[in-house]
């Protein structure tokens, strides 16, 4: 193979992403364009109910860079942040601990495996008020939804990862006398280690929902506690720019372990270079 030709390769990747980045532009100045249309120029509705484009960044601006007590975004952005990383952490510690035992004992995946995956069907918000009822109107029921949220889909995740791992693996370390717990954090850990991250980024969904809908029905400063501010006094352009920021802030982070796990998965063998 010619050096152009392994240049053309390389480049290929490169084009594509930026292709994509292109139409992901093109797609949102569309729906920008189609949101000012109906709402500033053909005025659908009027701009109390729905707000034009100008409205909501005015609001988000303000929010985050404004210093009356009205610009809360910044902090309440601030605050989600610290909330669910301790939730998460908690979730993801617990969780990758019970997904072990949940691999290597069949008893207890089969006994405790099905509630898990019952209670993953119950929406979080359907937490929120027995959290609140045994914990209070506090951060900690705030903090237990999440924590429950993230837990559930980590243990899973982890225990399907070790499952899945092919048998000659195990195989392998039994015959290097590899036994027990060691089977797992020697051998079967690693390799799963593509598919944990999966279930961490799926974990991290549930958790980041969780905690918005936590944050809606408590007093705590944070983004869900923001969009009920908005909702009170009838402040539409506030909620956008607030359901705006939760979106913004779950895919920055999502994308983040999106971008670990390809490089894994990359390091692994299991996909190309991207």
């Amino acid at each position: 193979m010619t050096g152009a030709a392994v240049a053309s390769g390389r480049g290929k990747p490169m084009n594509y992403r930026l292709k994509v980045v292109l139409l992901q532009l093109a797609l949102l100045v569309f729906l920008l364009a189609l949101w000012w249309f109906f709402t500033d120029v053909y005025a659908l509705r009027p701009k109390y109910i729905i707000p034009d484009p100008g409205a909501v960044w005015t609001e988000m601006k303000f929010g985050l860079f404004g210093k009356s007590p009205d610009g809360k975004l910044t902090m309440s952005v601030i605050n989600s942040l610290r909330r669910v990383a301790i939730g998460f952490s908690i979730a993801v510690g617990s969780g990758v601990v019970v997904g072990m035992v949940l691999s290597v004992s069949k008893v207890f995946r089969d006994v405790v495996g099905g509630y898990f995956t019952a209670i993953q069907s119950i929406p979080s918000i359907a937490f929120v008020p027995l959290a609140l009822l045994l914990l209070g109107l506090n951060e900690r029921a705030v903090l237990a939804v999440v924590i429950v949220e993230g837990f559930i889909p980590t243990a899973l995740g982890v225990s399907a990862a070790l499952l899945n791992v092919p048998p000659a693996l195990r195989t392998a370390g039994r015959t290097l006398g590899v036994k027990g717990l060691g089977l797992v954090t020697r051998v079967t850990l690693p390799a799963s280690l593509p598919n944990l991250v999966g279930g961490l980024r799926t974990a991290w969904s549930f958790s980041w929902r969780a905690l918005i809908g936590g944050e809606l029905l408590t007093t705590n400063p944070g983004l869900g506690q923001l969009l009920e501010i908005g909702r009170n006094t009838a402040n539409v352009a506030l909620v956008v720019s607030t359901i705006i920021c939760i979106g913004v802030v779950g895919v920055f982070f999502d994308t983040i372990i999106s971008s670990l796990e390809s490089r894994i998965r990359h390091n692994y063998g299991l996909e190309g270079e991207s």
